[in-house]
């Protein structure tokens, strides 16, 4: 194998950013990509439904590429599969539930039939490629059957944990293979890239399993029906609850899609145990007395159209809250999503349900590790170069300073952006340029139609309202035959504001009516001088400026 070539690691999603994890490695005339994740929309994207990597410059280098290699099945690091795999049409690769989870969104976008995936056990080892040989190492996580990856090259060894803990009373599973990073770490690593979520946060995540023992003493002597919000994908998590309810002799029933398509695909490969007969249909749950009831459902972000959201605002079909009903919200918000979830929080207390959330009870650990974690990650691997990823800019500048903690140089530690091109040769590390990278939002059916002039568009419409002037013209006298009629939607109630309004059609009528004398015919011109000036009326006297969308007709 050539040895002279550059190896390089380009992130093109998951830094600065919670989401959209992507990372391309490229050696010679080969690439892999490790994950292919989406997130969802902030404030900033009204009626954006999710967000995903601009993988342009994979496009670019289609013939490339030799793969996608899966650590998990959270979405933030498969929701952009399909998307991808629509675009280029290539291998992927992962464990035994990530690929089940991949297969259920394939089969979602009809390419089940048509892309190639591949099961693979943590422990084994995949060549991909002339140059790339990529090794499954068992993690923890909040999802069973996470891996780190250790992507063998020419230049070395780069060790990707994907997303992990060091859970010692796993739930399902043993726990990390620290042994294997402890002998990566002898034989020599080249780059570690390392996941910084809770980098700031000092000490040990705890153990899942202090959960359970949490859920147990809130289940037990409970005479009311209890409802647990939790991320569908955390299937430890779901399977102590159900592990709770068992015990205190109730039924459990599955509310919101992802949780169920998630229990069904986990009960199916055994990730997931649950005794005879304690499992329901969400229908069937008038059949019984509260107490002997738990739901588990989807919600827990506060996401509008999810299960317990339309719970709480009295919207959902089957299940209504009331003062007779626990609640535990078994998840702390991802960033951005905090008042989603107070409002959800407020509205169950208006009802009167009693509510159990992270700030009042221990009912949620991260599936991320803390510093001291990630310090000792760092000291078994050795790795000559580090790369921080998957967090805010904090997160990795807090990351870069742990590493520094246990003995790392500055100048060995590389903080990249999304796009940047970190390229190693003989001679050492260096960021040497970068590709184009992004944000493709998708809204819909529509991939990438929604750009940054629709959403300020759409953002003028939400704060000050839209204002529509009609009139119909002569185009050959350029008389003015009817009109202009002025119509308004989100600026002012009409029927309270017929000043402003009448005022409106006199600045679009002196505004035509002056096009006109001046002999400017062409209707471009004159819509926007209508435009131009009708928005100066409204300014100055409503401090407003709503979007002006003068129409016109000819006769």
């Amino acid at each position: 194998m050539a040895k002279n070539l550059k190896l390089k690691i380009i992130p093109l999603g998951g830094l600065d950013e919670i989401g959209k994890n992507m990372t391309a490695i490229e050696y010679g005339n080969e690439i892999i990509v490790v994950d292919c994740g989406m997130s969802f929309p902030d404030d900033e994207m009204p009626g954006v439904d999710l967000v995903i990597n601009d993988i342009s410059y994979l496009e670019k280098n289609a013939s490339k590429l030799k793969g996608v290699f899966l650590t998990h099945g959270h979405e933030d690091h498969i929701g952009g599969l399909p998307y991808f795999l629509k675009s280029i049409n290539t291998t992927v690769y992962g464990t035994r539930l990530t690929i089940a989870l991949v297969e259920n969104k394939l089969k979602e976008h009809n390419l089940l039939s048509s892309v190639k995936v591949v099961n693979v056990r943590a422990g084994s080892v995949v060549s991909a490629g002339q140059y790339f040989k990529v090794e499954f190492i068992r993690t923890n996580h909040s999802i069973a059957d996470s891996v780190a990856l250790a992507i063998n090259t020419p230049q070395g060894v780069v060790l990707h944990m994907g997303d992990f803990k060091i859970d010692s009373t796993p739930i399902v599973g043993d726990m990390i293979d620290l042994a294997r990073l402890g002998e990566l770490g002898k034989q020599g690593v080249l780059a570690l890239l390392s996941d910084s979520t809770n980098a700031e946060r000092p000490g040990y995540a705890m153990s899942e399993r202090s959960v359970g023992e949490n859920f147990e003493n809130l289940f037990k002597n409970c005479k009311k029906r209890i409802i647990v919000a939790t991320f569908a994908s955390n299937v430890h998590r779901v399977q102590q609850i159900i592990n709770a309810a068992a015990a205190n002799g109730r039924k459990v029933a599955v509310s919101g899609r992802s949780m169920e398509n998630i229990v069904e695909i986990s009960v199916m490969l055994g990730y997931m145990k649950v005794p005879q007969g304690v499992l329901i249909n969400i229908d069937s749950i008038g059949k019984y007395n509260p107490e002997q009831l738990v739901i588990i459902t989807t919600g827990s972000q506060g996401e509008p159209m999810s299960a317990l959201t339309r719970m709480a605002f009295s919207d959902h079909r089957k299940v209504e809250i009331t003062k007779n009903d626990l609640v535990i919200i078994s998840a702390t918000p991802i960033p951005g999503n905090e008042k989603s979830v107070s409002a959800v929080i407020n509205e169950l207390f208006k009802i009167g349900a009693e509510v159990v959330y992270k700030a009042l009870a221990d009912v949620h650990v991260s599936g991320h590790a803390c510093a001291e974690e990630l310090k000792l990650i760092l000291a078994l691997v050795k790795p000559k170069y580090f790369i921080p990823v998957h967090g805010e800019h904090r997160h990795l500048v807090f990351h870069k300073n742990l590493a520094e903690k246990i003995g790392m140089a500055e100048e060995d530690i590389f903080i990249l952006s999304n796009g940047s091109i970190l390229e190693f040769d003989e001679n050492g590390a260096r960021i040497s340029g970068a590709v184009h990278s992004g944000k493709i939002l998708v809204d819909g059916l529509g991939v990438g139609d929604v750009g940054n002039i629709v959403l300020r568009d759409r953002k003028l419409l939400a704060q000050d309202g839209l204002i529509i002037v009609v009139a119909t013209i002569d185009s050959k006298t350029g008389q003015l035959v009817s009109g202009p009629d002025i119509i308004s939607r989100g600026f002012v109630y009409v029927m309270e504001s017929e000043d402003i309004i009448e005022h409106v059609r006199e600045v679009a009528r002196e505004s035509l009516e002056k096009c006109n004398k001046s002999g400017n015919s062409d209707w471009l011109t004159v819509k926007a001088t209508v435009k131009n000036n009708i928005s100066k009326y409204i300014y100055e006297t409503t401090n407003r400026s709503p979007m002006i969308l003068p129409i016109l007709m000819d006769v």
